[in-house]
């Protein structure tokens, strides 16, 4: 598939008032869970990649993990966008270079946050990413309600600065206020990503206020390893597990190649 055709493929999913649903997986068993269940895009969570692994999330440590994990699902039947932490490197051209590999691997788009860190760096590293790969759905996020004190002012500057570096969408995870969010899609030029919280507005709310694009991050990672802890100490207890449970030949199905 050309790179035009794989961009457009994915970028239209992004309607304003229809918001694409992106459920997030951390391996090939939920990737292939959630497409069976007719989701068309899936992304990756940092925490979900990082913890399977035994390692810390938001700290580059995972490179190599996440790319492992993209061309394991890049050439599925489901359209992939990654996240990428920062890109794992302050380097632009090194962020671009892992960019490509992101593609050549199947990906049709990557998340990349700032971390409240240097925004002309930031900005820097989106811009070197569409020169290098421009078919690629550069989805940039901006960490000031994540990690910062959500200043409005700081999130604007920031998000105009990387619309103006090429981002295809921007992301504002732990913004979820409704009038600030629906301030941000009057604002900004470019669908607005919102990371959703079971305490914030539920998805028939967000695509009222013009959302394009719904993550739900690591949510179902945390989920799974709370229903995991969960069923154990049930049986402990001499209880009967609650929840919906894959049978063996499910999860086996799921473990194709093909799927």
């Amino acid at each position: 598939m050309s790179e035009t055709v794989r961009d457009d493929t994915f970028a239209a999913l992004h309607r304003a008032g229809e918001p694409l649903l992106l459920p997030n997986a951390w391996d090939h068993a939920s990737a292939a869970a959630l497409a069976a269940r007719g989701f068309r895009a899936l992304g990756t969570t940092s925490l979900g990649v990082a913890a399977a692994a035994g390692l810390p999330d938001g700290v580059a440590a995972t490179r190599e993990d996440t790319l492992r994990l993209a061309r394991g699902l890049g050439s599925r039947s489901f359209l992939l966008s990654v996240d990428a932490e920062d890109g794992f490197s302050d380097d632009p051209d090194e962020v671009a270079g892992f960019a490509r590999r992101l593609w050549e691997a199947g990906a049709v788009g990557v998340n990349l946050e700032d971390g409240c860190g240097p925004l002309a760096r930031h900005a820097a590293k989106i811009a070197a990413v569409k020169s290098a790969v421009p078919g690629l759905f550069v989805n940039a996020r901006t960490d000031t309600y994540w990690l910062g004190d959500g200043d409005e002012t700081d999130t604007l500057r920031r998000l105009d600065a990387y619309q103006q570096a090429g981002a295809d969408g921007v992301f504002v995870p732990g913004l979820a206020e409704p009038r600030a969010i629906a301030a941000l899609v009057r604002r900004v030029g470019v669908p607005l990503n919102i990371l959703y919280s079971p305490a914030g507005p539920a998805l028939p709310r967000l695509a009222g206020l013009g959302v394009s694009r719904v993550s739900l991050g690591s949510l179902p990672y945390r989920l799974a390893l709370g229903a995991a802890v969960a069923a154990a100490t049930a049986v402990a207890a001499g209880q009967a597990p609650q929840g919906t449970a894959l049978s063996y030949e499910e999860v086996q199905a799921l473990s194709r190649p093909d799927r």
